[in-house]
C-alpha cells in the first residue's frame, strides 16, 4: 500500500499539497494530460486540445493549461508567426504522471462492474430521495 505524506504541522504545506492533488485529480487536467501523451509528437495546439476534449469550455481549457504549466506538468511553446501559433507539450514531470494515471485507469477497468453494481444498488435503495449525485 502506498503511504500518503505524513501530516505536516504547517497548514500552508497541507494546503499546497491538497491544492496540487485537486489539480491533477481534476477531470479536465487528467483528460488534457492523457490527450497530450497520446498526441503525435506529444504536442497539440490549443484548438486541437479544445476539439479533443469534449465539453471543455475555452475558459476552462485556458485555466487548466495555465495551472498545469505553473505546476511544471506541461510547457507552452509560442511561435511568433503570422498568425501566432502556440503548442503545448508534457514535461518530463507530466510524462512521469502517466504511470500512476495508467494504474488508476486499470484499477477502474478492473473494478467497473463492482462500481456499477454499487451505484445501481444505491440508486435502487435511494430512489425516493434526491441524492444530488450527478452523472456526466
Amino acid at each position: 500500500m502506498t503511504n500518503l505524506p505524513a501530516h505536516h504541522s504547517n497548514d500552508v504545506d497541507d494546503c499546497a499539497f491538497r491544492s496540487f492533488l485537486d489539480r491533477v485529480a481534476d477531470k479536465w487536467s487528467l483528460l488534457l494530460i492523457v490527450t497530450l501523451e497520446n498526441a503525435p509528437k506529444q504536442r497539440r495546439r490549443f484548438s486541437e486540445l479544445k476539439k479533443s476534449v469534449p465539453g471543455i469550455s475555452q475558459r476552462m481549457l485556458t485555466t487548466t493549461l495555465r495551472n498545469l504549466e505553473r505546476d511544471g506538468l506541461l510547457v507552452r511553446h509560442f511561435f511568433p508567426e503570422i498568425p501566432p501559433r502556440v503548442e503545448y507539450e508534457l514535461t518530463t514531470l507530466g510524462k512521469n504522471l502517466m504511470c500512476p494515471i495508467g494504474e488508476l485507469v486499470q484499477w477502474i477497468r478492473q473494478n467497473w462492474t463492482t462500481i456499477t453494481n454499487a451505484r445501481n444498488e444505491f440508486d435502487k435503495n435511494n430512489m425516493a430521495k434526491s441524492t444530488g449525485v450527478k452523472e456526466c
